[in-house]
């Protein structure tokens, strides 16, 4: 159909069929998701049903049901429905087998976001509106610090955490500091000092943020990871050391600078030495018992694991006496996604899981702005799932989604408009 044609077609439609609309409204719904996501649980899951929603009447069904045999729709879905298959040979009651598949279910947005993002040119606007959600969230954080009574934690409330937790916070800040390394990079290269020295500025506050009011130990130790991965792909070695002697300085200056950071740093070897002398159930010692037994639980099943649901009672039935303080810690998550996809779903669901992040991680290999996001989105998800779940965690694996399901389409966009990448320069 001619593009002519096309506008005429449309413009004999009704408002409510009119696929430019409906595209208009999901570009809308995904924007308000990102804004949302920081801030709110319930806002995030009431959008993402909207977004599907909106999203049915921009269909081609046709070209949809072809983009779901890309690797990178298909490996997601195969992901949901292994976890939907294994509720039927799990022995766990039915309330904890659906409890268990509801995280997966986040994963079938991926398609639809890539479709959409694929043909929409509005994709920015929820990376740059995620950013400012975030930077609003940093402020209030500094608020909180000094007004702990205004946060809207009442129960557990923690310092400087507005809404959720420190640990959903320190992933979105650092995910937001170490993307702006390669747009302060560029546009420090381009001569653009103005908008460079804004965005060092915005990065620097989510940094000091961290250092000075609170950050999860996962934060610590990824963050180098980022950075390391950022420094391979876009500096030359001249460079990397400069920025090592740099952040070296600063590191050391605000370890001693900020007590908070150094509390948070000591609790590593204070953590590991109470759960070994004393068995006592430590945030690093849990973590270490819930690995030890969920290993001995995939070695009993090791090909499709115990089933959708099973992981917590396989803990109940593991766990030592009470009283026998970590050991007998009893959990549905062994705060690993490796370890709480193999317990499940054994050799069969650890392939697919690897198998999408590779997928994803290629997906981004080219040079510019939105490959640097999707590719960091998806690092940062590897490297932080070492300590926790965060692919079926639901700010975490929302932040996975959304992050991977924008870029990944923008990514198709360009390719599909035969758009090369250009070649990164060397500082």
């Amino acid at each position: 159909m001619s593009a002519s044609l096309a506008s005429a077609t449309a413009a004999t439609l009704p408002a409510w069929r009119d696929p430019a609309r409906w595209m208009t409204t999901a570009d809308v719904v995904a924007v308000l998701l990102a804004l949302s996501l920081p801030w709110s649980t319930s806002a995030v899951g009431i959008l993402g049903a909207v977004f599907f929603v909106v999203m049915l009447p921009t269909l081609d069904t046709r070209d949809f049901l072809r983009s779901l045999k890309r690797p990178i729709s298909a490996l997601p879905i195969a992901l949901f429905l292994l976890a939907l298959v294994g509720t039927l040979w799990s022995d766990a009651p039915w309330s904890a087998r659906s409890y268990a598949l509801s995280p997966a279910v986040k994963l079938l947005v991926l398609p639809f976001l890539f479709y959409h993002f694929e043909h929409s040119t509005r994709g920015m606007w929820v990376f740059v509106t995620f950013l400012v959600s975030c930077t609003l969230l940093m402020a209030v954080s500094w608020v909180i610090l000094f007004y702990p009574e205004w946060s809207l934690r009442k129960v557990d409330p923690e310092p400087g955490i507005f809404v959720k937790n420190y640990i959903n916070q320190s992933q979105e800040f650092a995910l937001c500091a170490v993307a702006l390394a390669y747009p302060i990079v560029k546009l420090l290269r381009a001569g653009r000092i103005a908008l460079a020295l804004l965005l060092i500025a915005v990065a620097v506050a989510f940094f000091t943020n961290m250092a000075f009011v609170v950050v999860s130990r996962t934060a610590l130790v990824t963050i180098p990871m980022m950075f390391a991965v950022f420094a391979l792909l876009h500096l030359r070695w001249r460079s990397i050391v400069l920025i090592l002697a740099a952040c070296a300085v600063l590191g050391v200056a605000a370890w001693y600078a900020s007590p908070q950071l150094r509390r948070t740093a000591e609790t590593f070897s204070r953590d590991y030495k109470l759960y070994k002398e004393r068995n006592e159930p430590t945030s690093i010692g849990l973590r270490l018992e819930f690995w030890r037994k969920s290993l001995n639980f995939i070695a009993e099943a090791p090909m499709i694991g115990h089933g959708t649901g099973a992981t917590r009672g396989l803990f109940e039935r593991a766990a030592a006496p009470p009283g026998s303080l970590a050991s007998s810690e009893v959990i549905g998550n062994p705060h690993n996604q490796t370890l709480n996809v193999a317990v499940q779903w054994g050799f069969v669901g650890f392939a697919v899981l690897y198998a999408m992040w590779i997928r994803h991680l290629l997906l981004f290999r080219g040079d510019g702005l939105v490959n640097w996001i999707g590719l960091l989105v998806v690092v940062q998800n590897i490297f932080t799932s070492l300590f926790n779940s965060h692919i079926f965690d639901f700010h975490e694996g929302w932040m996975y989604v959304l992050g991977v399901g924008v870029a990944g389409g923008m990514t198709l966009n360009a390719a599909a408009a035969g758009v090369e990448p250009a070649a990164p320069r060397e500082p």
